[in-house]
């Protein structure tokens, strides 16, 4: 079996001589990129798994450089940055980062992250898969359906289309404006309120304990995560 490739694009030569062990050590295979220029080129000609990208860079931004790659790469790319004020983390999410862990970090914390990124993108690549199962949900995007502990559960559009996004973006963390944008339109971004009460509402129906959702996470002042 090929051994999932990863981009490390970060100039902190220690850093990616760390992360280069520890990813090895759990069969990945490691290019190194102390530049956003560098980085980009050995995207295109690569075309890795994963890309781990930091936000300060020598020669541009790290929000430059995932604005670039996202016009044409559409795997996942971490953000690993000692920059930690929700400006730059919803930012960087709206730019389309799959994730953002802040330094200091656990490797192990990475790792899993890493793994359900690419476990992410596996599912969208597989056109054919229209039933997605979390646990004791199982929603049916060909079907418009959504089951717990297989019976079907009355939803409304806007909560079927609220799931679904979910859904198909599991483990990501999915910013306020991400959400109201792709479910009621552009104009409607400042709205977070109205998205606290549709997610009340789905805890309610599709969470054992809405109090302590294990579904529908709370990533405090960013949005949403779906697990």
């Amino acid at each position: 079996m090929n051994k999932q490739e990863i981009l490390i694009i970060d100039d902190e030569d220690q850093l990616r001589k760390l992360l280069s062990i520890n990813f090895k050590n759990n069969n990945y295979k490691i290019i190194e990129a102390e530049t956003g220029q560098q980085g980009i080129s050995l995207a295109a000609s690569h075309n890795p798994e994963l890309i781990i990208l930091d936000i300060n860079l020598p020669d541009k931004s790290g929000h430059e450089v995932l604005k670039e790659l996202r016009m044409w790469y559409q795997k996942s790319i971490i953000i690993l940055s000692v920059h930690n004020n929700e400006k730059n983390i919803i930012t960087a999410l709206d730019n389309g980062a799959s994730d953002y862990l802040t330094k200091p970090f656990r490797t192990g914390e990475l790792l899993a992250r890493i793994r359900s990124s690419i476990r992410r993108h596996e599912t969208l690549e597989d056109k054919n898969k229209s039933i997605i199962t979390c646990n004791d949900l199982q929603i049916d995007l060909a079907g418009h359906t959504v089951k717990k502990n297989n019976e079907i559960v009355k939803l409304t559009t806007t909560e079927y289309k609220l799931v679904a996004l979910f859904a198909t973006n599991e483990g990501r963390v999915l910013t306020h404006q991400y959400i109201l944008k792709n479910i009621w339109g552009v104009g409607s971004q400042k709205e977070t309120q109205y998205l606290r009460v549709f997610i009340g509402i789905l805890r309610k129906k599709l969470e054992n304990n809405p109090n302590q959702p294990k579904h529908f996470i709370t990533e405090s002042g960013i949005g949403y995560r779906f697990s």
